[in-house]
């Protein structure tokens, strides 16, 4: 149960709380101008309180928090941690899907442009994110015609620059040859330049130019000259058109549009540079608490302004309500910004369309995403719900983790950790066992070192404080390995040593006629064939065999890697991680002919032939 710090001992101050669950999870992150007072709100009478704000206080076994020097810091505090912890309390996006990028790699010899997601990188200028990643690729393929910058990857570069022969994209005129010396290193610069520009929404100097470029051919009769020229003036426009004029050419401004229900958010950004859309971004959030219209707003701009956008700050940004501390937002968009960022809400003219247009993309957006997750939501509900009656758990096994093991004739031996979290994949809590006392075929030594493995760190680090935790921290609520009565009482067995018996409940699900075996019964467990249960367990069991098999062909790809390359006179370290990675690994080495191999000017001829030799002289498709 949650006690009240004593009095006095919380500061004055602003800052960012923790409350902390028994087992030292943290289930919700907050931040306050007064940690004092914002904390004295959560211990009064629960009738008192919003409903969900009354079940974190009841999962809450301690709080804890942070002094920092003011409300900014507070904020940034805030995000980190959520960010770090994933808290189950707080909002949290639903939808955490990858945008599409433009990204231009400014910091390459040869910068070039291309369409990525994911973590962005440093020495790599970003444009978007966009909502579709065909348009932007159909864009970039008709900005090539104006802006003629490599495409390809480095390896393929290097190719070419040795042989001294361009590849197509040259020969169509969607490339400028940097690998032959076909352009100038200042023309070149002068090309990204120009695309990050038009990218950036400063388009009129592109399409003036072509304009020019075409009217001068054309006085000068050199009708061929300026027919490309008007090919590729028909491209930039096109890519223009994508980019949506809304707004006057000084116009820097982000529009946010929300539609919600007590439950969830829907959210939608246009990012509007120099008048024109450059990028979008739209998500959906889970409220779990009970939010104010504008905490929502609050939630949605520390979600799109955690991190700096890759189209900059704006500045003004247009919302449908404003957030209760709007100077606090105010001035931590301003800090990045570097001058004054406003919020505010549009009255009237061309700002109010603007703003209906992104609140009926966030209602769309949220009408099929309600018919997309409606029927899985309650499929999800109804399977742990059902597993919680069938196994006679104490509690729905909102965690579930699976373990399996693989291995090749008993070498190689591997072991998985697959985990489901609300009925759904956690890939970030996935983890794999190297096995190290293992002797022959043995699956039950195998499953015992791998429980024994993680239980063990589960009890050290459960036993440290909350933020210097690991990854083991926290037990699931229902461990399930994939086998039969062998396997489960191999980890009734660890658990019974460990002192765990009572506190992680045990299953084993059987291949064979998919059975599933509990501690205490010689007979399965009866899961009806075809319920939401019994399906969810197929689901992380098969999971949990993908990813320990996934692991187990990996480590024996770099054994067989390692040997073939091992056997080479003349081949060291350095030059074998060299060979793998030009040629994408032992497979792409298999292609590569004699000549490609005594073209490389570090690796010696004598030593080219004799890895030629090694690579072929086995029949077999090793690695």
């Amino acid at each position: 149960m949650l006690e009240r710090p004593p009095a006095g001992s919380i500061p004055d101050a602003p800052g960012s709380y923790q409350f902390l669950d028994h087992d030292g999870r943290v289930i919700y992150v907050g931040k306050a101008r007064s940690l004092r007072q914002r904390l004295a709100n959560y211990f009064q009478a629960p009738a008192n309180l919003p409903v969900r704000t009354a079940q974190m206080v009841a999962a809450a076994e301690s709080v804890e928090w942070i002094q920092v020097s003011n409300e900014v810091e507070a904020l940034m505090l805030e995000y980190s941690l959520i960010k770090q912890h994933r808290p189950r309390f707080n909002v949290r996006l639903v939808d955490d899907k990858s945008y599409p990028y433009l990204a231009l790699t400014v910091s390459d010899e040869w910068p070039r442009p291309m369409v990525v997601r994911g973590r962005r990188r440093k020495g790599t200028r970003y444009f978007g994110p966009y909502a579709h990643a065909y348009a932007i690729r159909e864009t970039l393929d008709e900005l090539l015609r104006t802006f003629p910058l490599r495409t390809c990857s480095d390896t393929k570069f290097r190719r070419h620059e040795r042989q001294g022969r361009p590849c197509l994209l040259f020969h169509i005129e969607k490339c400028c040859g940097p690998c032959i010396g076909a352009v100038e290193r200042e023309d070149y610069d002068r090309l990204v330049a120009d695309l990050a520009g038009f990218l950036d929404g400063d388009t009129e100097p592109v399409v003036g130019a072509l304009q020019r470029q075409m009217a001068a051919a054309s006085a000068e009769l050199d009708f061929e000259t300026a027919a490309r020229v008007r090919d590729r003036l028909a491209a930039v426009e096109r890519a223009v058109e994508r980019q949506q004029m809304v707004g006057g050419r000084d116009e820097d401004v982000d529009v946010v549009g929300v539609v919600e229900d007590p439950l969830e958010a829907s959210a939608q950004v246009f990012f509007v540079r120099r008048g024109r859309v450059v990028g979008r971004l739209g998500f959906v959030l889970d409220k779990v608490m009970d939010l104010s219209p504008a905490q929502t707003v609050a939630a949605v701009l520390e979600q799109v302004y955690g991190e700096e956008p890759a189209v900059g700050y704006p500045k003004e940004v247009l919302v449908p309500v404003l957030p209760d501390d709007v100077g606090l937002y105010e001035e931590y968009l301003g800090a990045g910004r570097g001058s004054r960022v406003r919020l505010r809400v549009p009255q009237r003219g061309d700002k109010v369309q603007l703003a209906e247009t992104v609140e009926r993309n966030a209602a769309d957006a949220f009408a099929r995403h309600r018919l997309r997750r409606g029927s899985d939501h309650n499929s999800r509900a109804r399977a742990l719900n059902e597993l919680q009656r069938a196994l006679a758990l104490p509690d729905a096994p909102l965690r579930i983790e699976c373990y399996d093991m693989s291995h090749l004739q008993g070498s190689d031996y591997v072991g998985s950790m697959v985990v489901m979290e609300d009925g759904l994949p956690r890939p970030s809590e996935y983890r794999r066992f190297r096995l190290r006392g293992v002797e022959g075929n043995d699956d039950f030594a195998a499953m015992e070192e791998v429980l024994r493995r993680r239980f063990t760190n589960y009890l050290e680090e459960s036993a440290l404080p909350a933020s210097e935790r690991g990854r083991f921290a926290y037990p699931p609520q229902l461990l399930l390995v994939d086998g039969g009565r062998g396997q489960l009482s191999v980890a009734v067995r660890v658990l019974a040593e460990l002192g765990l018996t009572d506190r992680i409940p045990t299953a084993a699900l059987a291949k064979e006629f998919e059975q599933v075996f509990v501690p205490g019964r010689s007979a399965p467990v009866e899961v009806p064939r075809g319920s939401e249960a019994l399906f969810l367990l197929q689901r992380i069991r098969d999971e949990s065999h993908r990813f320990a098999l996934s692991y187990h062909r990996q480590l024996r790809g770099r054994r067989v890697t390692t040997s073939v390359l091992d056997e080479v006179p003349g081949l060291g370290p350095r030059r074998r991680e060299r060979l793998l990675d030009e040629f994408g690994g032992i497979v792409g080495l298999r292609r590569v002919s004699l000549d490609d191999l005594l073209a490389r000017s570090w690796l010696p001829d004598d030593v080219a032939v004799a890895v030629h030799d090694a690579l072929h002289a086995t029949g077999d498709d090793r690695g």
